[in-house]
């Protein structure tokens, strides 16, 4: 393995978590090289780089899959890495509200009932609604 994948490896599981470790594993049996550049672009490459928080970083990546609509999966793994990295559930509904005037309702209402799945998960039970972890 290189340094960029352990890296990135690194960056996936303290952001991720175990959510981001299965989306990886799931690609490895079809597209090992999927999996591997999943893990070194984005986490060795553009999460590690300055100017940006991973607070940050996750609040943009919520509102870009909100606003898609078409990523529920990864909406659900970026909405629980916002809780990972401190973002709270309050900070994330209005994340996902403020779409609703750039994306529309419907990916709003999805954006939201994505929320709800993580919130309602056990992982996410731990969060608090209105103070930063």
């Amino acid at each position: 393995m290189t340094d960029r994948f352990e890296r990135g490896l690194e960056n996936l599981r303290r952001i991720d978590g175990e959510a981001g470790e299965k989306v990886v594993e799931s690609l490895k049996d079809i597209s090992p090289d999927l999996a591997r550049y999943t893990i070194e672009y984005p986490f060795a490459d553009i999460y590690a780089r300055p100017g940006l928080g991973l607070r940050e970083r996750e609040i943009a990546t919520i509102a870009a899959l909100t606003a898609m609509g078409t990523a529920q999966p990864q909406l659900k793994v970026h909405i629980q890495a916002g809780l990972n990295v401190g973002l709270t559930k309050s900070e994330i509904e209005e994340i996902i509200i403020q779409m609703s005037v750039y994306a529309g309702f419907p990916a709003a209402l999805n954006g939201m009932q994505a929320a709800k799945e993580v919130y309602s998960s056990s992982d996410a039970s731990e969060f608090d609604q209105d103070e930063p972890n």
